[in-house]
């Protein structure tokens, strides 16, 4: 069937300014019509009374994994988590093995991105084989479809290789996404360095190593007008850095992952190593200013920084485990209990920084309901209250700290070009 007519639910798409009852045709994979009372006899009717209907989510940061680290996950089976969360299109990281900073690696996602539930995009690395060193062929790459340039999992330590990349980049119209943390202040890399890692023995990492290659990276993005987006922010100072940025004018944006807005370092003392990223959870003082960040709209965007690790990886303990959450398949949850429930964050608000922002960051299409965009719609029961268990996970992982959490706000129905591809049932 081409077309599918969603009926009498609650349209939230931000960019239109839409919040109201309206139904939703779409035609030949594209979004045909919003719209009070539509009819069409030959659609496939789907009844969201008591649902809403959103632009679908995108998410900007995930680590797929593939090629090289399969055990981990893959691009299948991220995918599936993926859209089990009400993600259409998601973006993931170079550091798998090979790095993505060839062409060919590159074609080598995308071809197995056809085969993938929703929409998949790849940032490039910065520097070759991520070493820091030298800068990849950004023209070439982008050229190949890459649609940024990224050292996360590392940052690059030398402030020229940034300088030059986000010159090159501006040329080409895309971001330098950077992970900030200046490598001399990392310690052990286990968790944020304050009263908990005192008291498990562990040196930690503490805010100043963000801060400084977040202020370094404003700096050169102001000096060169070249766009820095600014991956999961984790401090107060990071956040005020930016905001102040912003005010004169730099062209900076920035995300914020769902455990930075929900949890703070006291998360590690009963979930151990499932509660260890890089940057570490932090103090409550920093957690407020980021629901600060996010209320006055100095943070652009949710991004989950998905990163699948096994349970035997994970077990080596807080210092020597690998760093990172999965996150897919709670964020939404997070986001409604956490900062709407919670925080009183409108609905618009909390959608234009899980749709409208990410695309326009990473300039994708999508990410409202405007006729003519790609059909990509995730329809959602904002009052469902569900218990995460992550032995239902569509990821192969397992490794986050929200096991046996209550949320509220659930994915009922993902549609990526068109075409469901996923349905809760």
């Amino acid at each position: 069937m081409d077309k599918i007519l969603i009926k009498n639910g609650r349209v939230i798409d931000p960019l239109n300014g839409i919040d109201g009852k309206r139904d939703v045709l779409i035609a030949h994979g594209v979004i045909e019509s919003v719209s009070e009372n539509l009819e069409c006899g030959e659609a496939t009717v789907i009844d969201a009374e008591g649902l809403t209907v959103t632009p679908g989510l995108i998410d900007i940061h995930v680590h797929f994994r593939e090629p090289g680290f399969e055990y981990k996950e893959t691009i299948k089976t991220g995918a599936k988590a993926a859209v089990a969360g009400g993600f259409t299109s998601v973006v993931c990281m170079p550091n798998t093995r090979p790095v993505i900073d060839n062409p060919d690696t590159l074609e080598e996602v995308h071809k197995l991105a056809e085969e993938a539930d929703c929409r998949v995009y790849a940032l490039a690395s910065a520097t070759m084989a991520m070493e820091g060193k030298e800068l990849t062929d950004f023209a070439t790459m982008k050229k190949s479809g890459a649609i940024g340039f990224t050292d996360d999992g590392g940052t690059v330590q030398n402030g020229r290789l940034v300088y030059e990349g986000l010159l090159a980049a501006k040329q080409l119209g895309v971001p330098v996404v950077e992970h900030c943390e200046d490598m001399n202040f990392m310690n052990d890399r286990s968790i944020n360095q304050g009263e908990v890692s005192a008291q498990l023995g562990c040196i930690g990492v503490p805010g100043i190593a963000e801060d400084l290659i977040v202020l370094r990276d404003l700096y050169l993005a102001e000096r060169t007008g070249g766009h820095i987006h600014i991956q999961h922010l984790s401090t107060k100072e990071s956040v005020r850095l930016i905001r102040e940025a912003k005010k004169r004018g730099v062209r900076v944006t920035c995300e914020v992952t769902p455990h930075h807005f929900s949890l703070t370092e006291s998360a590690v003392l009963k979930e151990g190593s499932n509660a260890k990223m890089s940057p570490p959870l932090r103090t409550q003082e920093d957690l407020d200013e980021i629901i600060i960040g996010i209320k006055d709209g100095t943070i652009d965007a949710i991004a989950t920084d998905h990163a699948p690790h096994t349970e035997e990886e994970k077990a080596k303990g807080i210092v020597e485990g690998p760093n990172g959450i999965i996150g897919l398949e709670t964020v939404l949850g997070l986001a409604l209990s956490e900062l709407h429930e919670k925080h009183g964050i409108g609905l618009m608000r909390i959608f234009e920084m899980l749709c409208v922002n990410p695309a326009a960051i990473m300039n994708l299409k999508g990410g409202s309901l405007t006729p003519g965009q790609p059909a990509d719609v995730t329809i959602t029961d904002l009052n469902r209250k569900w218990v995460v268990q992550k032995d239902k996970f569509f990821s192969k992982a397992r490794n986050m700290p929200y096991e046996g959490m209550q949320l509220k706000g659930k994915t009922v129905t993902t549609i990526v070009g068109g075409r469901i591809v996923y349905n809760e049932t």
